[in-house]
């Protein structure tokens, strides 16, 4: 709208899921969350039955699909995230694996207003920006699981 009424160049990104290092341990996202239970021994906190789907998109494809956003000549929103699709439980036991194969998964109830699925469509950002990510999860997990590792210890 504002694109229209004031003829000013805008870019819109719709940025999903993004994780790497230097987040904060206490920042309530998934990744933080399973990082630091395992890594201080604790168990792994899956809410519901872990079956709700997210995407996890690491944090330099998300700042190379940003810039490409800025440096075009595209209007209008763009999906920015990673469309591989990963249930809670999974990544549980991904970062479970990783870091303490013998953490427990415990399991609390799934609040009511948690999405069952988050996957985003990315063909803008592929048509218009010749983006996709690049990093794929487990070694995205590996340099974040580091990280977290040095400033935990």
């Amino acid at each position: 709208e504002y694109y229209r009424e004031h003829k000013v160049d805008i870019r819109v990104a719709r940025i999903f899921n993004t994780y790497g290092p230097r987040m904060l341990e206490n920042d309530g996202r998934v990744v933080s969350n399973f990082v630091v239970q395992a890594l201080r021994g604790e168990p792994l906190t899956v809410y519901g039955q872990g079956s709700q789907t997210r995407s996890f998109c690491y944090v330099s494809d998300l700042v190379e699909g940003l810039m490409r956003l800025m440096n075009g000549d595209f209007i209008g929103p763009v999906n920015l995230g990673n469309p591989d699709e990963y249930t809670i439980l999974e990544l549980a036991q991904f970062i479970q694996g990783m870091i303490n194969p013998e953490a427990e998964l415990v399991y609390k109830p799934l609040p009511e207003d948690d999405p069952k699925q988050r996957q985003p469509d990315i063909t803008r950002a592929k048509t218009y920006l010749d983006w996709s990510p690049t990093i794929p999860l487990s070694q995205g997990l590996k340099m974040t699981i580091e990280d977290f590792r040095s400033r935990l210890s």
